[in-house]
């Protein structure tokens, strides 16, 4: 008899246990859908901003060709400063 008892609480609790971890998994998986759609919505974004600014630099490399070369030029001397000093404080 009461090893019946015990097997009757047991199924019982997982009848009752069944459904909530069935409604969890959902919840998982649709949350996970979720963030991946999210991830995705953001990566299309970035790639459009991305093909944006390209063309746009490209319609202003035309428009100004000297300003862009002299720009490009100042940038690169700027970058140059910059990683010379920082070798130089790594080796001291």
């Amino acid at each position: 008899m009461k090893t019946e008892s015990i097997t009757t609480s047991i199924h019982d609790a997982a009848d009752q246990v069944a459904p909530m971890l069935n409604r969890a998994t959902n919840e998982a998986n649709a949350l996970t859908q979720r963030g991946l759609h999210a991830v995705q919505d953001s990566a299309l974004q970035l790639r459009e901003n991305a093909n944006r600014t390209g063309e746009a630099a490209v319609r202003y490399i035309q428009q100004e060709p000297v300003k862009s070369v002299l720009l490009a030029a100042a940038t690169g001397a700027v970058l140059m400063g910059v990683i010379s000093l920082l070798s130089r404080s790594r080796n001291h």
